[in-house]
């Protein structure tokens, strides 16, 4: 679900300090744009929306995410945005999200 590897070499890159500065970015972006998905789940903004999130998680070890993401992103490309299942992301995003928060601090400093 979260390639923690990913998560250590992001550390190793721009330090402890700056990965939970990186990950406060990330999950109040993640947030609105999550939030956006679950209060507006238009199909003509879900490829933008969902192309947003793929590549933000992706960064941050949100492995399983960012896939769902990919393929919904592609889905809607497509023109096949009604076959996404928006639910599905949203119960990964919400999972990956509690799993990350619990393991960061076992991501030991750099």
């Amino acid at each position: 679900m979260i390639d923690w590897n990913r998560v250590k070499d992001l550390r190793d890159e721009i330090g402890a300090d700056s990965l939970q500065e990186v990950v406060g970015m990330f999950l109040e972006e993640a947030d609105a744009e999550v939030a956006g998905l679950r209060d507006d789940p238009r199909q003509d903004a879900l490829e933008s929306r969902l192309h947003a999130l793929k590549g933000s998680a992706l960064n941050l070890g949100f492995a399983q995410f960012s896939e769902k993401c990919q393929a919904g992103e592609t889905a809607a490309a497509a023109g096949a945005a009604e076959q996404v299942d928006i639910a599905d992301i949203l119960a990964s995003y919400d999972t990956s999200k509690a799993v990350f928060l619990e393991g960061l601090g076992s991501v030991s400093p750099a």
